[in-house]
């Protein structure tokens, strides 16, 4: 089924605007008229999860949130755990779609991305360069940097140079320059004597970063439009369990801050988000140094494949905006193309 069947069987149906009567900044979304026991066929959906990433975990959590949301907007979803013989699985179901819900490498890097170019199956959010760039933390902040938008200072070095000294003063981070969730994050404070050991599980080549204080804040952006500003809270750094572990974290929608931070974080979103080319949702971390005002205010990274279920962030950010979890979901189904 080609591109332009599979949106005028979503899209071209009898459609009424739901529930986004919140603002000038609140996207569009329209519902789709796709009623179970219909005569017309629903789009047959595959959505990607799980995979051999360090992210694994997360991306079935998020698979598994997003096909019961599309199945509750009256798609036919198939479930499929990425693996060595995805293209031989995608060949024999012949989605109309494929929704992207795998996090980390190989599914947040452009590979997968790849894989579904070539065998011109639409899928959702971001296309191969945009996700690989996005991916390469290092690499990213030269094209956010090259739009104007202040990032933290960073360097890439051998794990063996990062174990035998300070490559640079503390306070620092040490992360994987390509994996997500705060996955191997080793913050090296201030008044640290030696360096960091790191773990066997960390790559050869590793990220030091300048430590950047203040609150963690968030935005997504949905299409070309940023929803909101998240504030969040925790008793200490923003790592995977405070992520993903119940009661890790309080989340502050829309956030409690000045007029002139929320503004600028909406607008860095939307330019962080063109600069690296995104498609679909992207979402835009931030740390604020309340100290020095507009000036404390860095990007940390840019998010392609952010995480997707009920009380994820983007979803969270959504609802604050009018648009429902099955509808971000169904939106990003009516997004999906090829050459994106």
């Amino acid at each position: 089924m080609t591109l332009r069947a599979i949106k005028r069987r979503i899209k071209k149906t009898n459609r009424r605007k739901i529930n986004t009567e919140t603002g000038e900044n609140s996207p569009t979304v329209y519902e789709a008229d796709v009623a179970v026991g219909s005569s017309r066929t629903p789009p047959l959906v595959v959505v990607l999860m799980g995979g051999p990433s360090a992210e694994r975990e997360v991306s079935l959590s998020t698979g598994r949130e997003c096909a019961e949301a599309l199945r509750g907007e009256g798609f036919e979803v198939v479930e499929v755990d990425a693996g060595p013989d995805l293209s031989e699985k995608l060949a024999q179901i012949k989605p109309d779609v494929v929704f992207n819900a795998l996090h980390g490498r190989w599914g947040e890097d452009g590979c997968v991305q790849g894989i579904l170019e070539w065998m011109r199956i639409p899928y959702t959010h971001s296309g191969v360069l945009a996700s690989a760039l996005a991916m390469d933390k290092q690499r990213s902040k030269l094209a956010l940097r090259g739009a104007g938008l202040p990032v933290a200072d960073s360097v890439i070095c051998s794990k063996a140079e990062v174990e035998a000294s300070h490559v640079m003063a503390p306070p620092y981070v040490v992360k994987p320059n390509n994996e997500g969730s705060s996955v191997g994050v080793y913050l090296v404070g201030a008044g640290a004597n030696t360096p960091p050991k790191l773990g066997q599980d960390m790559p050869d080549q590793v990220m030091v970063e300048t430590f950047a204080p203040g609150r963690e804040m968030t935005t997504t952006v949905m299409g070309d439009r940023a929803l909101t500003v998240t504030d969040i809270l925790t008793d200490g750094w923003y790592d995977y369990d405070a992520k993903y572990k119940e009661g890790g974290s309080r989340h502050v929608v829309p956030a409690d801050i000045p007029s002139e931070i929320f503004e600028t974080c909406m607008r860095m979103a939307v330019t962080a988000h063109d600069a690296l080319g995104c498609r679909g949702v992207s979402r835009t971390d931030f740390r604020w140094d309340e100290a020095r005002g507009l000036d404390g205010l860095i990007i940390l990274e840019v998010n392609t494949q952010p995480g997707m279920t009920p009380t994820s962030l983007s979803p969270e950010q959504g609802e604050a905006a009018g648009v429902s979890f099955g509808a971000l979901c169904r939106w990003l189904v009516e997004d999906a193309s090829c050459d994106r």
